[in-house]
């Protein structure tokens, strides 16, 4: 059951309502995370030592337990509603850290998608190199420098057929 911030003040001292009320609505989105961090151990502690109050109060109301006399705090009259006031602002700084934690897991997460993306979507375009060269054991012969001398397929054939003709004509003789 929540509690109103007016109860919690009447509640509190100044300095305990003072980190208490980072811990509510509109101020807790201001908090960094790592103050958020160092506010858990310091409301754990604040909400023990009510809980340990409230149940030697307890004990000593169904008589198990010795009263405690002077070593009580003048705070202990209400010592089992402080430690929910106390719960309850834990509970608000667990879960804006829990959110906190998973908005930044979000974040990498979708980071890293649009960057597998981007990765798959040039492997689909890559441009492979020319073969040229490739190692090989042993030497590689040099490519010629020198023009190479195209002869055209008519010309081929008007040197054979006179070839042909010239020995046509030794063979006569």
């Amino acid at each position: 059951m929540s509690i109103p911030c007016k109860f919690e003040r009447s509640l509190l001292s100044h300095e305990e309502y003072e980190t208490i009320r980072l811990t509510h609505h509109p101020a807790i989105y201001d908090i960094e995370a790592a103050e958020l961090e160092a506010m858990r151990p310091r409301l754990r502690k604040m909400r023990d030592k009510e809980r340990t109050l409230s149940r030697q109060r307890r004990r000593e109301g169904r008589g198990k337990g010795e009263a405690r006399g002077a070593s009580f705090p003048g705070t202990a009259e209400h010592a089992l509603q402080r430690k929910q006031v106390f719960a309850a602002a834990l509970k608000r700084v667990n879960n804006e850290f829990r959110r906190l934690h998973d908005l930044a897991a979000r974040t990498a997460h979708v980071e890293a998608a649009r960057k597998a993306l981007a990765m798959h979507r040039a492997a689909n375009f890559t441009i492979y190199p020319a073969a040229g060269a490739t190692a090989n054991e042993g030497m590689v012969p040099k490519a010629s420098v020198r023009r190479r001398k195209i002869i055209t397929g008519a010309k081929i054939g008007r040197v054979s057929q006179s070839t042909r003709v010239v020995q046509a004509m030794r063979d006569a003789r």
